[in-house]
């Protein structure tokens, strides 16, 4: 598995798991346009990358408006020649209650997640279908966006609507012979690291130390590089069959998260009243309904913090 003469793009790539997929795709032979909204930031990543002989330039830039998708491709094609892979990871956090999110909660998260993901993939499809290369589609999505989360109205809807487009782009861009996928990540970055239930694996990762297992085996909960060998993979010729899914990655486990498909289906003749639904529908739901939000287990009694 080679990336050798490919060249991506990988959105919100400053730091963070953004960084650790760039520098993987680097590591593998491609050469690499990073992006992010601070330009020290940038350049600190363009430096890593080129420290290790890897190519990369940078374009500094808020994911979202369609021109920053146009400057994005053109970096590509005009620093490197073409452009094989697109992985869309930038985002940004509002988190709040439905009743006191506001419309710049609501519209901030939605405009860098959801919209930047949309105007980066058109213009990195119509490049691609334009100069017929076969390339890949690698779109961050999120637990939240599969399962909903407390105080994340805004980031569920973001991130469940990137997974819809993905697979209706698998459709769209099958014959053309470009895929497109959903990652699901799992890991310690700094949305994670103000969660108090990860802290034992956050100190860990921080300190240069091995996760405990329970976080990296029963959790699925691991590092930045445990996530970035899955984006390099389905960036290559070799996942050139896999298209459509959402594939979840973190610490020890990986998983292929299904499409959503009907649970129970019943029947009436005549249709379903109100009253028709009133008689039946202990019969219908009881038992039936599917739970919301992540369940995690209780930690074990080492890794658990004192409460402030």
């Amino acid at each position: 598995m080679s990336l050798q003469d490919k060249v991506a793009i990988v959105t919100g790539s400053g730091r963070g798991l953004g960084l650790a997929y760039a520098q993987e795709l680097a590591r593998q032979g491609a050469s690499v346009v990073i992006n992010d909204v601070d330009e020290a930031t940038a350049a600190e990543a363009v430096a890593s990358i080129e420290a290790l002989g890897g190519r990369a330039v940078a374009v500094v830039a808020p994911v979202g408006p369609t021109e920053t998708a146009q400057k994005l491709v053109a970096a590509a094609v005009e620093s490197f020649g073409r452009l094989d892979i697109l992985v869309t990871n930038a985002g940004v956090l509002r988190d709040t209650v439905l009743w006191k999110m506001s419309d710049d909660d609501f519209d901030t998260v939605i405009t860098v997640h959801l919209r930047g993901t949309f105007t980066c993939v058109r213009e990195a499809a119509t490049w691609m279908r334009e100069n017929e290369v076969a390339g890949r589609i690698i779109c961050i999505g999120s637990p939240t966006g599969q399962r909903g989360n407390f105080g994340q109205t805004n980031y569920a809807a973001a991130k469940a609507g990137i997974v819809g487009m993905v697979r209706t782009w698998a459709l769209e861009l099958k014959r053309a012979g470009i895929t497109a996928n959903a990652v699901i990540p799992v890991a310690a970055t700094a949305m994670t690291a103000t969660v108090p239930y990860f802290a034992a694996a956050v100190e860990a990762d921080a300190a240069g130390e091995p996760m405990p297992a329970f976080f990296r085996h029963d959790l699925g909960f691991g590092t930045s590089d445990d996530v970035a060998g899955l984006i390099a993979y389905l960036a290559s010729d070799a996942a050139a069959g896999i298209t459509g899914q959402a594939i979840g990655i973190g610490g020890d486990r990986l998983q292929l998260w299904s499409h959503p498909e009907a649970v129970f289906t019943t029947y009436r003749e005549g249709g379903w009243s109100s009253e028709a639904l009133d008689e039946e529908a202990a019969e219908i739901f009881d038992g039936r309904q599917q739970s919301v939000g992540e369940k995690f287990p209780p930690l074990p009694a080492e890794l658990e913090r004192p409460k402030a």
